[in-house]
């Protein structure tokens, strides 16, 4: 079975739900139709159109060659909501990948705010003139605002994965986020919304996992603590705040330095069996991690095999998120560190 066409069937077969949504008529059609228009007029603004430094450049101390860390994406990885480049996941996640590496980290940012994963093509050919070690995409939450296809959105996503990985470049996925949490999005759409950012994130999972990276799940680091607490959502109410992007790096560092070799087996001990990690189906594995934030994702062999009689294997963690500095220390740790 092909990538797009398991791509397809998960998104059929999800608990979540179709990948269409039998809407039951013209009136409910114009109705989401008005509360996506009445969202976007909401949230654009309100949203700081300019965002932050980039925050490129190189982080931590020490000669050698430094660690290359890319990042592409969409806003999120731009950290769009924020006014300082250490507040971004990006230099949150240099500055602590430099300090469990013991050496120097040089990030390069290539995302762009409204990016979709078909505008991904160009982010990998900027990334792969640096000669990445290891990249990091964020990427889904403006494929389901258009409502592209999640068979189209991860054909693209995989093309990015499979380009860089031939470039020996380890890659990591920050699957599409639960947009069932914006408070700009009504009901019934914010229903809607949930679901097909689920698909979504379960397809990437499939795709990612198959182009040889891995993914983790953002789902609900934009969910429970976020739909509870507003100081997780900067003034747009669309975009994490500092203390937002925190969360969301802590939970996306531990398989960034795992993919890199440098993120400690002594941080994973004494945690729970499931925690640890678990070979399903990919498919399986998939569907479970669309609804569990951080769980990660990547291939995996039984008995010497990477594929079973229901497809690729994949293993599931849990990692415990490690601790990431609040975004004051962060921007103190930054203006030191770092050298443009």
């Amino acid at each position: 079975m092909t990538r797009t066409a398991m791509a397809r069937r998960l998104a059929a077969a999800t608990a979540y739900g179709g990948g269409s949504v039998a809407l039951g008529s013209a009136a409910l059609v114009a109705l989401l139709r008005e509360e996506a228009r009445a969202a976007r007029r909401n949230i654009e603004a309100r949203t700081d159109k300019s965002g932050p430094p980039s925050g490129d450049g190189v982080y931590g101390r020490g000669g050698g060659k430094p660690l290359v860390f890319t990042v592409l994406g969409d806003s999120s990885a731009v950290g769009l909501g924020v006014e300082h480049s250490s507040q971004t996941p990006g230099a949150l996640i240099a500055a602590a990948l430099a300090e469990l590496a013991e050496r120097r980290v040089r990030m390069v940012r290539l995302a762009v705010s409204g990016a979709r994963s078909e505008q991904l093509e160009t982010q990998v050919e900027k990334a792969l003139v640096e000669q990445p070690d290891v990249a990091l995409i964020m990427i889904g939450a403006n494929d389901v605002t258009s409502r592209t296809r999640p068979a189209v959105s991860v054909r693209h996503l995989a093309d990015a994965v499979q380009r860089l990985t031939a470039a020996g470049c380890e890659v990591v996925v920050g699957t599409c986020p639960d947009l069932g949490t914006i408070r700009p999005i009504a009901q019934p759409l914010r229903t809607l919304a949930r679901r097909w950012s689920r698909q979504m994130a379960a397809a990437q999972t499939i795709a990612v996992v198959e182009a040889g990276g891995r993914t983790v799940s953002l789902g609900s680091v934009l969910g429970p603590a976020f739909a509870s607490d507003r100081d997780m959502f900067s003034v747009d109410e669309f975009h994490p705040s500092a203390h937002g992007y925190a969360q969301a790096a802590a939970v996306l560092l531990p398989s960034v330095a795992d993919a890199v070799g440098v993120w400690p087996a002594s941080a994973d001990r004494g945690v729970r069996p499931i925690r640890r990690g678990t070979v399903r189906p990919i498919e399986k594995a998939a569907a479970r991690a669309a609804s569990r934030t951080g769980t990660e994702v990547q291939p995996a062999e039984v008995r010497g095999s990477d594929t079973g009689p229901w497809g690729a294997w994949a293993l599931l963690r849990r990692r415990r998120p490690t601790g990431i500095p609040t975004p004051e220390e962060a921007q103190e740790s930054a203006e030191a560190s770092v050298t443009a």
